[in-house]
């Protein structure tokens, strides 16, 4: 079976009246680390626009932000690309020798948080203090590490392994299309979420125990069943958290199904919060807004021909 899959998203913002729109802001290129797996890509903007420029922002990712000079009635943005998803072993790295084994937190009105020591093996142009913020990991967050550590594995990708399974199975999933990301503390007391909101806790976590952790944005394309028993594709806007280990670099934790990312997982923008990772933010005119998305992927079989 083919591995190459084309997706076409298209997203449509309707507004009640001519509107100005500030500079627009469009997270929806795959990042770096996915390109090798990426032949085609485009993105189509209407109505028309003024300018459109490509730029990386101060955590890497590469935009585009738009500007309009008229008012507009609509906003649409439309990708489509073409991506090899051909199995990949998420496992497949080479750790530091010193980060094979973790440094458990102290917890208590004295305690500090901590920086696993074997950050100083990174590499020094790596701004790996950006993702060291644990100011949202409160007292729920901490109670929950309390009562979890002292059955976690010494061995860090172990204990990384577990510390996902264990939030994907606190956190019952729910879909959630409001907008904005519940914080760590909320999460825990609900005990339910959506993606990001999973994915946020984590992050949290992960800096609290001293870990150096980011949130990414991307699309999750997977097989699924259709009611008639068929295989079909499905693709979804998806988060997850990423951690950084010496030696291995970013690694992936899908929170939702409590696995590590892989060829599924095509990666749109990693940063610190999960303001900084949306998929579009820019100023908009007071007015009545409504907003829809669609998303399409369908394998191209003619790839097999190799």
């Amino acid at each position: 079976m083919s591995s190459y899959v084309l997706l076409r998203h298209h997203t449509c913002y309707r507004y009640d009246r001519p509107v100005s729109l500030g500079p627009q802001t469009i997270r929806l290129k795959p990042m770096a680390v996915a390109q090798p797996y990426i032949q085609t890509y485009a993105l189509h903007i209407a109505p028309p626009y003024t300018t459109q420029t490509w730029q990386h922002d101060v955590h890497g990712n590469t935009v585009a932000q738009v500007i309009f000079d008229e008012r507009v009635t609509f906003f649409d943005i439309t990708i489509e690309l073409e991506a090899d998803l051909t199995p990949r072993d998420p496992f497949a790295f080479d750790l530091h020798t010193d980060a094979a084994v973790w440094q458990q937190p102290e917890f208590g009105q004295q305690s500090k948080t901590m920086v696993q020591p074997f950050y100083v093996h990174a590499p020094a142009n790596t701004p790996l203090h950006l993702y060291q913020d644990a100011c949202h990991a409160g007292a729920r967050c901490e109670r929950f590490l309390a009562h979890w550590l002292p059955k976690a594995p010494t061995q860090t990708v172990a204990m990384l392994v577990a510390l996902n399974k264990a939030v994907a199975a606190h956190v019952g999933y729910q879909l959630r299309m409001e907008p904005g990301v519940w914080s760590p503390e909320e999460t825990l007391a609900k005990q339910s979420g959506s993606c990001r909101d999973s994915a946020w806790l984590l992050v949290a976590l992960l800096r609290r125990m001293g870990f150096v952790a980011r949130f990414v944005s991307g699309y999750l394309i997977q097989n699924t069943q259709s009611p008639n028993g068929e295989d079909v594709l499905t693709c979804d806007l998806h988060a997850w958290a990423e951690t950084y280990l010496p030696g291995a670099g970013w690694v992936g934790f899908d929170t939702t199904s409590g696995l590590l990312t892989a060829q599924a997982h095509v990666a749109l923008a990693a940063s610190p919060t999960p303001e900084d990772a949306a998929p579009v933010s820019g100023l908009l005119d007071h007015c009545e807004a409504t907003f829809d998305v669609s998303m399409q992927a369908e394998r191209l079989f003619l790839r097999n021909c190799a």
